[in-house]
């Protein structure tokens, strides 16, 4: 007797696209997700800062905040930070108001805004650089997003496990039902990542903190990728 087994996909994207499909298949088969993930340290890491100055004029503005900005460049180089791995060439200009009650609006000045984007590749010194983000005219640091180099060597690595996942799923659902799987009919792939976010509120200055203890917080923690893929398997007549 022909069998028709169907492993609840673990996504409903996945339901819709590859199931969808295997409902036009006339052949006996089954449908698994695969899954693997990988647990890595990281070794590098990417945050961004703000800098915002309000000026009665709109070239004030932009001269206050690239000021601000060009001295952070100068404290980042000197700790160490390649000028390639600063990122600051974006900028915007807006009108200030106030708005009293009932009153018609009143205009206060102009806000230039600069965002800031570096990369580093020594996670050990990465409290050193964010210190050196807390100068003047520094508003916000935005986020930390730690990370790893060799990032596709990790992602293969989490891809094969998923692989492997899958057909070690559909070996047991067809075993389970006394059948067994013949080939791959379909192959539904699908990647993430999910590297691990850090906020300006789990950043404390090394004034406040032994600076080795604040650097170890860091690459203490793990950063988790992760792949899936979805496979249609056919199963033997």
């Amino acid at each position: 007797m022909k069998k028709h087994l169907l492993a609840i996909l673990l996504s409903t994207s996945a339901l819709i696209s590859t199931g969808a499909v295997a409902a036009d298949l006339s052949f006996p088969h089954l449908e698994t997700t695969g899954r693997g993930e990988v647990v890595v340290k990281p070794d590098m890491a990417v945050f961004s800062v703000d800098v915002v100055a309000t000026q009665p004029t709109a070239s004030g503005a932009k001269q206050a905040a690239d000021q601000a900005v060009t001295k952070f460049i100068e404290r980042l180089t000197k700790a160490g930070v390649e000028r390639k791995n600063i990122n600051s060439a974006n900028i915007s200009l807006s009108a200030q108001y106030r708005y009293p009650k009932d009153q018609a609006p009143e205009f206060t000045g102009f806000k230039a805004t600069r965002n800031v984007v570096v990369t580093v590749y020594k996670l050990e010194n990465l409290n050193t650089y964010l210190d050196g983000a807390l100068g003047d005219g520094i508003n916000q640091i935005n986020n930390i997003t730690l990370k790893v180099k060799d990032q596709k060597k990790y992602q293969e690595e989490a891809r094969q496990a998923a692989i492997t996942n899958a057909k070690e799923v559909a070996a047991s659902l067809a075993k389970g039902f006394g059948d067994k799987v013949e080939g791959v009919w379909q192959i539904d792939y699908n990647t993430a990542s999910r590297p691990m976010p850090y906020r300006m509120a789990n950043y404390v200055g090394s004034a406040m903190q032994d600076s080795a203890a604040v650097n170890q917080s860091y690459s203490e923690n793990n950063i988790v990728i992760s792949d899936s893929v979805n496979v249609i398997f056919k199963l033997a007549k």
